[in-house]
């Protein structure tokens, strides 16, 4: 199941999305994932379907990328869609009812709803890490982050661009290292997949304790290996790649706003 996970990963394909200036890609991810809950009819949902199938076919990334990480994720939205089948309205009409719980119509529409607004978020969000390095994405969130300068927070825009990035860079790496951490144990003879619920968490101490040392360490090799290359923060920083949009950004912020227009229509007529 680890494996499977791919969120933070970069696959260089050169596509129309992988030119486009990091900040437009953040922001326009930000509002995608905005009109992706607005959305408020099966239309609205197909129009946000439509426009994430496009954004995967031009990315140019393996759709296999994108269905490891909803298999990772695959049993919460199956728990999301087993809950919101429990609160529907039973004005729409009963579908099931056993020992006083029922399911109702609305509540399959709600348990529909949510898990492919799931599905939609996570192949969405998945795009901008697969399609931007880590090094565009801290000059990207330390260029959006600016505007806190002027609150007397100078120091603190560059560091928190790093720690972001860091932080989504190292999943693969984890994932990875967990995945050997849990190789290992199977092969010492440990049983992780059967027994009872206390029993496999029971199993997961010799997995969670190396990780949590090999995390550390991993840390503090970082914390030496910016020191000797004598880092000090985003004072006195220059870049030797500028960020400049072009007309890959004009027709994407383009693409953007009119999905988010119909969406608004949609809710709005329909």
């Amino acid at each position: 199941m680890l494996k499977d996970i791919t969120f933070g990963q970069y696959v260089e394909t050169r596509s129309p999305i992988h030119r486009a200036d990091p900040r437009v890609k953040m922001v326009l991810l930000i509002l995608a994932v905005v009109f992706i809950f607005i959305a408020e009819n099966w239309f609205g949902h197909a129009l946000s379907a439509l426009f994430v199938i496009t954004t995967v076919l031009v990315s140019k990334v393996p759709i296999k990328m994108y269905l490891k990480n909803l298999k990772a994720i695959l049993p919460i939205i199956i728990l999301t869609s087993v809950i919101n089948m429990f609160y529907g309205d039973a004005i729409s009409g009963v579908l099931v009812e056993f020992w006083g719980i029922s399911i109702t119509y609305d509540g399959i529409y709600r348990a529909l709803f949510m898990s492919l607004r799931i599905v939609l978020l996570i192949v969405v969000s998945s795009s901008l890490t697969y399609t931007t390095t880590p090094n565009d994405l801290t000059d990207a969130i330390e260029r959006l982050l600016t505007p806190l300068k002027f609150i007397g927070l100078k120091s603190a825009v560059h560091t928190l661009a790093l720690m972001m990035t860091i932080a989504l860079r190292f999943i693969p790496t984890l994932v990875e290292e967990a995945e050997k951490i849990m190789n290992a144990q199977k092969a010492r003879g440990a049983d992780l997949e059967n027994g009872s619920l206390k029993e496999r968490i029971k199993a997961l101490i010799p997995i969670l304790i190396p990780l949590l040392i090999s995390s550390v360490r991993r840390a503090y090799e970082l914390a030496e290996a910016m020191e000797c290359r004598c880092y000090n923060g985003g004072e006195g920083k220059t870049r030797m790649k500028q960020l400049r949009m072009g007309w890959v950004d004009v027709y994407v912020i383009l693409i953007t706003l009119f999905y988010c227009a119909g969406v608004i229509l949609f809710n709005i007529f329909l």
